[in-house]
């Protein structure tokens, strides 16, 4: 390795128990919802399937999923080849066949909110809310649950959040928002998003935001040694001691930005102190005399978002890095999705909350 890998930071020892399969850790991140999918969703945005692959542990069945991306799409196909994927653009989606349905849930764009852009908020072409708030109103779901950047809650848009909430106040919704970070849920990465939460007002007093589950993520290095070792890297079990924090956000970008990487200059700065090159994603793990920091596997980067290891991303490089960088860790969308299930298991009456 670099005399850079050499001078060790600060390291951080980890509470969770080292393991070869990240997904271990998740199992037993938080307690699950009651078997049985006897909810429904209707997702949008759906994307490479992380929060539908949480809204599924939490018990809730895919009515219809909505996404424009092709390579996207395939990787909900070859995963789930039963769910309902309908390919196209949200804005030509109506939602009146699905009315009544139980949560109607996604990740609208971030980049009009990301501070890694311009945060044109309604004036970027990308946002979508308005088409969410759209489906709102068609579908009239018990439920609704929305995800984006933490920019969201930045002052800058309180007028815009104000109006989003006035919106669902008048179709019978309470509104919240909160920031919750996926290394609380068992993810081993920094990775901060705001999720709004509404629910019809009988429901709205029986919801609780999730608890963290007061336990350390993994570090990097626990995560993928395996996956670091795969063609026979020597020096695997030395880099996992030098990984020992969780990630940084991974960034997925856009079809504005480039080829794949790990972020902006600050984020490759972070990767480093992690013995992690940032500059680009690797086709495969290192070979066994490889000298130097190494680059994640499109594999590694699913593990550190929180994907099962058995959920296969389709595409070339770039679109699958770029499904998982924009990906709702699973793990932190099953912790919000039981909230739900469980307020919607309740109502409200007359200021008691009682059996639904």
């Amino acid at each position: 390795m670099p005399k850079a890998a050499a001078k060790s930071p600060k390291r951080r020892s980890s509470t969770s128990k080292p393991t070869a399969k990240v997904v271990d850790l998740f199992e037993a991140s938080h307690t699950r919802a009651a078997t049985g999918n006897d909810f429904n969703s209707l997702e949008i945005c759906a994307g490479a399937g992380g929060q539908a692959i949480g809204l599924e542990k939490a018990g809730f069945s895919h009515s219809a999923l909505v996404e424009l991306e092709p390579a996207a799409c395939t990787t909900l196909r070859v995963n789930r080849p039963a769910w309902n994927v309908v390919e196209g653009d949200l804005r030509t989606f109506s939602a009146s066949a699905y009315k009544g349905v139980d949560l109607l849930a996604g990740g609208v764009p971030c980049p009009p909110f990301s501070k890694a852009g311009k945060q044109l908020g309604n004036g970027d072409e990308r946002d979508l809310f308005p088409e969410a708030l759209r489906l709102v109103d068609e579908a009239r779901p018990k439920a609704v649950m929305l995800e984006n950047v933490r920019g969201l809650l930045d002052p800058v848009f309180g007028e815009y959040r104000s109006s989003i909430e006035s919106r669902l106040r008048k179709l019978g919704y309470v509104a919240q928002w909160k920031i919750l970070n996926a290394s609380h849920f068992g993810v081993p990465q920094l990775r901060p998003r705001v999720v709004m939460v509404a629910l019809r007002n009988e429901f709205a007093d029986a919801f609780s935001w999730p608890e963290a589950i007061g336990q350390s993520p993994a570090t990097v290095g626990e995560c993928l040694t395996d996956l670091m070792a795969e063609r026979g890297w020597r020096l695997a079990d030395r880099w996992r001691t030098w990984a020992n924090d969780i990630a940084p956000t991974l960034v997925g970008g856009s079809k504005k930005h480039g080829g794949p990487d790990l972020g902006p200059t600050r984020a490759k700065r972070a990767w480093a102190q992690l013995c992690v090159d940032g500059m680009g994603i690797a086709d495969h793990a290192p070979d066994p005399d490889f000298v130097g920091f190494p680059r994640l596997t499109a594999r590694m980067a699913a593990r550190l978002q929180g994907f099962p290891d058995e959920w296969k991303i389709t595409g070339r490089k770039t679109a699958a890095y770029r499904q998982i960088g924009n990906a709702f860790p699973p793990p932190v969308a099953e912790a919000v999705a039981i909230q739900i299930r469980l307020a919607l298991s309740q109502k409200t009456t007359a200021g008691r909350v009682v059996a639904a």
